[in-house]
């Protein structure tokens, strides 16, 4: 063996074999903040919640890790004290800018100022990134933080917001509140027991297995629902279309600013469905109260139940009207259509300024 194998041999083995740094936060309300890399939320036990982190990049040791109070909570801070970060997950092209305080915050409402970082996935800079390991016990309250990079969550019992700018976000089998807000990226909820929250500036939607109230917002992205239930459901995106099958819930409102709406098998018996531009399908599988259907351009189609009771009230600026029940007319024309089905007990209200009309039974 020569020396300058030798030589490498004793380099790789501190790298290969770099543990995780520990931290123990307590307190019933704690934050971390990660600027770069990758995070992982779990369970944990004990009363403190544990954060190992791992670092990464050839300058690894310019990562700084502090720790203190932030708006009241016990805090830790992950961050790179430079105005030029590269991490190499990003790819290759690939950059984005985020403000970033002198004590490595960035993000919430409550705390101001900054300057501009860029990280990028190549090029100049300090190569430097850590990958975040928060263990949450039951109940506790914890809000993190990610920069740029990648969030998962998995079997937390408690209180769990998520903070991101430019990040992906994954859940599963989570229970008590969960509160994600993303600047830019998908964020995928699988698996929530308790009031869900999602709030994402730019990025798609996907939530399957809730189970509680649940608020989804995209500025623009597509919104996949499946195997919902609860008393309120409430979906908005500017632009993107809103999918799903397997609704069960009280109140259900959906806004689409440009986009269609696909929703089947749904039991809502409160629902509103707005979309300025695109077509909806809807058909319920339960009993219906008060329906209210709006689309600024783009055709309808809901489906009810045959033995639904309710007054109907149909406008088209411009499209056919096809009622496909047993109703009696009380006026019928081209644009517009009154009547009663069944008891007439409920309320269903169609407008499109631009589409046809379509209400059939199953």
């Amino acid at each position: 063996m020569t020396k300058a194998t030798l030589a490498l041999l004793c380099l790789a083995v501190p790298l290969a074999a770099q543990q995780p740094e520990r931290f123990a936060l307590t307190g019933g309300n704690v934050a971390v903040y990660n600027l770069v890399g990758e995070m992982r939320v779990e369970a944990g036990s004990g009363r403190d919640v544990v954060v190992e982190v791992t670092r990464g990049g050839s300058d690894r040791q310019q990562l700084r890790i502090e720790r203190g109070r932030v708006e009241g909570r016990e805090a830790l801070r992950v961050f790179v004290p430079a105005s030029q970060i590269v991490y190499p997950r990003m790819g290759r092209g690939s950059r984005s800018n985020i403000r970033v305080r002198g004590d490595g915050t960035f993000g919430g409402g409550g705390i101001r100022g900054g300057n501009t970082v860029t990280v990028q996935g190549t090029g100049r800079g300090v190569e430097a990134f850590a990958d975040v390991r928060v263990l949450v016990p039951a109940g506790q309250q914890v809000t993190v933080y990610q920069g740029m990079g990648r969030v998962q969550a998995a079997n937390v019992n408690g209180r769990l917001a998520v903070r991101t700018q430019a990040a992906a976000v994954s859940t599963s089998r989570t229970r008590g509140s969960l509160d994600v807000n993303v600047g830019s990226g998908a964020v995928r909820v699988e698996g929530a027991d308790g009031p869900l929250k999602v709030d994402t500036g730019s990025g798609s939607v996907e939530a399957r297995g809730v189970r509680g109230d649940a608020d989804l917002d995209t500025g623009s992205g597509s919104v996949r629902l499946a195997d919902i239930r609860g008393r309120r459901l409430k979906v908005d995106t500017g632009s993107g279309s809103v999918s799903g099958s397997g609704l069960a819930i009280s109140d259900l409102e959906v806004d689409v600013g440009s986009g269609g709406v696909q929703l089947t098998d749904v039991r809502a018996p409160n629902a509103r469905v707005d979309t300025g531009s695109g077509s909806v399908r809807l058909d319920l599988a339960g009993e219906v109260r008060g329906v209210k259907i709006d689309t600024g351009s783009g055709g309808v189609t809901l489906g009810i139940p045959s033995n639904t009771g309710a007054m109907l009230e149909i406008d088209t600026g411009s499209g056919g009207i096809d009622v496909e029940l047993p109703a009696r007319v009380t006026r019928s024309r081209r644009s517009h259509f009154s009547g009663q089905i069944g008891d007439g007990r409920g309320r269903i209200e169609i407008d499109t300024g631009s589409g046809g009309v379509r209400v059939r039974g199953s």
